[in-house]
């Protein structure tokens, strides 16, 4: 993307890499934050802070190494400079705080950094490490597909409209968008725009949910007037789904720790005419007093987040190795508490973003082991080099006894 040489765009750019790098806050809330605190900016500036954030958060290890040193509060303008200056086609306005940025030496120190393909692919080398280990030959596809930009899909609501019906509309506000015929209920959106301004939007005609993620709801086979548990419900984009597959009729029963997450499915589940939907924090008994009560149930599972970076390329730089131990022990204990809630001859959904098989297949596998009363009825893997969606993986597992 070509420079806008305007000193507040970069302040704008500087100020939300601080927030996401030594603050802690996610790369997409804060984006979204320093837009909506700047309205004079016109749909050129948005577009190039924003695009410029991301690049510089997928791309951060390959940076530092064209500055051949670590990124830190004192050299964030340089790092910004630095990832300009790695284009020869951009010239850098001669501000001050790019004085010192020679691009011919930063080519030259890319050139070097480069020769260590965890530099070059801009990933953590205990990620990278991990990743190979894991999947072998297929990492490296991985992680060329996590490094481009991610499309804005939408799920269309069935409760409320149609396919054909939406696209139409939005075609109506110049808003262009593509049929995906391997998606019962997606529309992709053509180039990037401000989707949730829309009065569809607003009128609840559709969500944005990844293609991906679009797989999860339909895999549980679920039918109107089922009883059905989503077990880490979130702010509910599964949960709407599967009322809209269930065409409002039975009930949901939709849970997480937190009840602000709760609070927000609600909020959406209202936009969506969704009219079949209870909300529960989750606590010690909760479990216990739901046992062999539900005809489905989805356990869209906490995990290390590793087939979505392509969406949220920050947690390259906040995931710790420890964390991946951690959760695989919560999983474990997750899929081994939760899977009584089904009746015998019920069925439920693991899945998670994840694209390493200790999370998933490794995962299910020790279940099944452990508990001879379930089957796998199958499970599929979506991997993001074959789909250029995010990754997810689901098992179709049903209690026989």
């Amino acid at each position: 993307m070509k420079i806008l040489p305007y000193k507040n765009l970069f302040v704008g750019i500087t100020d939300t890499l601080q927030q996401i790098f030594f603050e802690g806050k996610y790369a997409d809330k804060e984006v979204e934050r320093t837009l909506k605190s700047n309205k004079q900016w016109g749909a050129r500036d948005r577009a190039f802070i924003a695009e410029t954030v991301y690049d510089l958060v997928r791309w951060k290890r390959l940076v530092e190494g064209a500055m051949s040193r670590p990124l830190s509060p004192d050299t964030i303008w340089e790092f910004v400079g630095t990832w300009f200056a790695l284009d020869p086609e951009q010239t850098l306005p001669k501000w001050e705080e790019f004085q010192k940025i020679y691009p011919k030496e930063v080519l030259k120190r890319h050139h070097n950094s480069s020769k260590n393909i965890a530099v070059a692919e801009s990933y953590p080398d205990w990620m990278f490490e991990l990743g190979e280990k894991s999947l072998g030959n297929r990492w490296l596809d991985e992680v060329h597909a996590m490094n481009s930009q991610a499309p804005t899909v939408l799920r269309v609501n069935s409760l409320k409209t149609d396919r054909k019906t939406l696209q139409k509309a939005l075609k109506e506000r110049r808003i262009k968008t593509k049929v995906l015929s391997k998606y019962q209920d997606a529309l992709e959106l053509e180039e990037k725009t401000n989707i949730f301004r829309t009065d569809e939007f607003q009128n609840g005609w559709f969500e944005v949910q990844d293609a991906g993620s679009q797989l999860i709801a339909p895999y549980l086979r679920v039918q109107p007037g089922m009883r059905v548990v989503d077990a880490c419900a979130g702010a509910g984009g599964k949960t709407l789904h599967l009322a809209a597959l269930m065409e409002n009729k039975g009930q949901i029963i939709a849970m997480d720790l937190y009840d602000w997450k709760l609070k927000e499915l609600k909020r959406r589940a209202k936009r969506n005419n969704v009219q079949n939907v209870q909300t529960k924090v989750i606590e010690a008994k909760t479990i216990k007093r739901m046992e062999n009560s539900a005809d489905r149930l989805l356990i869209d599972a906490p995990c290390s987040g590793m087939g979505v970076l392509k969406r949220n390329p920050d947690a390259k730089w906040k995931l710790r190795p420890e964390f991946i131990d951690e959760i695989l022990a919560t999983q474990e204990k997750i899929l081994a508490d939760y899977s009584k809630i089904i009746k015998v001859g019920g069925m439920m959904v693991y899945a998670t973003c994840s694209i390493l098989p200790q999370e998933n297949e490794q995962q299910v596998e020790k279940f099944l082991k452990n508990n001879p009363n379930y089957k796998m009825v199958s499970d599929k893997m979506h991997y993001p080099s074959q789909t250029n969606y995010d990754g997810f993986y689901m098992a179709l597992i049903e209690r026989i006894s």
